[in-house]
């Protein structure tokens, strides 16, 4: 039985709660850490990890918490770096002030390096197999790194200067944004140990999931409220950013939100017919795309 995603939630939250302090030995530090990780959010990526776990029939202990949240101390520090003056400079992330306008630049940016080396810290810090540790950690590093999520960041603002077609648009989000989510499935199928073509298939899930997430995330830029979104919306196309509105207007945008979800539905078919068990699961995160 996979738990609701409100339940998923309830874990992650308190599990952060309960284990971060123990891991930081700085009383400031620990509170910058501690302010955007708790915040609130939706924990998508970590609950991503849990039901894919359930689903494949594994359990949801201590170790499996511990290696599944720490994508949350991972994306939380990507959150705090993206806010600071020098990138984004935003002012306001989940409805409150952002990290550096809370304490300092400085501050947090080593919140950010804290919460960055923690996640892999929490990755291999458990009972997991020596195996799935290591594949765990491999594939994290990869999904945050200069191939992966940080690359997509350095794309993001080259690309400010610049008009990205489809393609290239695509694949700067794939980095930026999908990276992490496709870790997130993957990892579900790490930690229960599947075959290969098993994990390609969650992996694929999550790629297309991460599309989805950046291109709604985008049109609710233009057809959201700061209330709705926790930030400031309206902001990409001031900054000249490239998103799949300002691409493709508001129409193209959902038609290309459409193909992702229906190519995620086909990948969550598939993974019934591999492994013999539902995924039905899955439909809870696809829900979130409502406009």
């Amino acid at each position: 039985m996979v738990a609701s995603l409100a339940e998923l939630k309830k874990q992650i939250d308190d599990y952060l709660a309960a284990h971060l302090k123990a891991d930081v030995d700085q009383q400031t530090l620990y509170e910058s850490m501690n302010y955007s990780l708790m915040s609130g959010g939706k924990r998508l990526r970590p609950a991503l990890t849990l039901a894919t776990v359930q689903m494949l029939g594994g359990e949801v202990d201590g170790d499996v918490m511990h290696a599944a949240t720490a994508l949350e101390l991972l994306h939380t520090y990507s959150l705090i770096h993206d806010d600071l003056p020098a990138m984004d400079n935003d002012d306001l992330r989940r409805g409150k002030p952002t990290n550096h306008c809370k304490f300092g630049a400085g501050m947090a940016t080593l919140a950010g390096d804290g919460l960055l080396t923690l996640a892999f810290q929490w990755v291999s810090d458990n009972h997991l197999s020596s195996a799935v540790r290591a594949e765990l950690t491999l594939a994290l590093a990869q999904a945050a790194g200069p191939a992966g999520m940080v690359a997509g960041q350095a794309r993001d603002i080259e690309g400010e200067h610049q008009s990205l077609n489809l393609d290239q648009l695509r694949y700067l989000h794939r980095q930026k944004t999908g990276a992490l989510l496709r870790y997130a499935v993957l990892a579900g199928g790490i930690i229960t140990e599947q075959s290969q073509p098993i994990k390609a298939a969650l992996a694929d899930f999550g790629a297309q999931f991460g599309l989805a997430f950046q291109i709604y995330d985008d049109l609710m830029d233009v057809l959201g409220t700061t209330e709705q979104m926790g930030k400031h919306v309206h902001k990409d196309a001031g900054e000249h950013k490239n998103t799949y509105p300002g691409l493709l207007g508001v129409a193209g945008a959902k038609q290309q939100l459409q193909l992702a979800l229906d190519k995620a539905r086909r990948t969550q078919q598939n993974l019934s017919e591999l492994t013999g068990k539902s995924f039905a699961g899955y439909d809870q995160f696809l829900a979130y795309f409502k406009l």
